[in-house]
């Protein structure tokens, strides 16, 4: 039996690209497209109207950026799941998309299957860091002279573990080898995680790592 359908919006002002978003989720009956917008101000009016799961919002809009559109969907529908899709590999702008609260970035240019595991990844909440991103808050959040100081006892031992790896770009299954310890129990040591923080994804719990000084440079 077929579980919830996957709520999307598109995002895009180009029509041979929403076109080609739709092939793509079309292969997969989990996706249901609910609606297609081509400007950043029509936004906020569609989500309010069809409350998609997922966004899939390009960058480059006629308007407004799709960073600034990002900014303003989270901040009134933080549940609303939101995935960056561009034809540049511009880090800048994927890293300010994720600060914005993105949950991801996707690629044009990379293949059908990549797109629909990964967006299956982000909406189940479970789309693993890449390594690239890692990089970058990692250079972010050390270059700074001013560093924050790791919080006492908020967090338990393995909690603080499961958090670092979760911030280098591991996986459940990467964690639970690692540690070894069952998926079953790392699951539950992130919603703990998620709880605690007052998080809701794993970009987040990453970016706490990196800003709280969890993940060091020599690491």
């Amino acid at each position: 039996m077929m579980g919830k359908l996957i709520r999307v919006l598109i995002v895009d002002d180009h029509p041979m690209a929403r076109q080609g978003i739709r092939e793509i989720l079309k292969t997969d009956q989990s996706f249901y497209i609910v609606g297609e917008v081509a400007t950043g101000k029509e936004v906020s009016a569609k989500v309010a109207e069809l409350m998609p799961d997922l966004i899939l919002m390009d960058i480059h809009l006629p308007d407004v950026s799709g960073l600034e559109v990002t900014r303003q969907i989270k901040a009134t529908y933080p549940y609303v799941k939101i995935v960056v899709v561009t034809v540049s590999d511009d880090f800048t702008n994927l890293f300010e998309a994720i600060k914005n609260g993105a949950q991801g970035y996707l690629l044009k240019t990379v293949t059908n299957d990549s797109w629909i595991t990964y967006l299956k990844a982000v909406v189940a909440g479970q789309a693993p860091i890449s390594k690239r991103l890692a990089e970058e808050m990692l250079k972010e959040f050390t270059s700074h002279q001013e560093r924050f100081e790791v919080e006492g006892d908020v967090l338990s031992k393995r909690e603080r573990e499961i958090l670092t790896w979760v911030a280098q770009g591991y996986t459940n299954r990467d964690i639970s080898l690692g540690l070894e310890i069952s998926e079953y129990t790392v699951k539950n040591h992130l919603k703990n995680l998620f709880q605690k923080l007052h998080l809701n994804n794993r970009v987040q719990l990453a970016k706490y790592a990196y800003e709280k000084g969890y993940v060091k440079g020599d690491e």
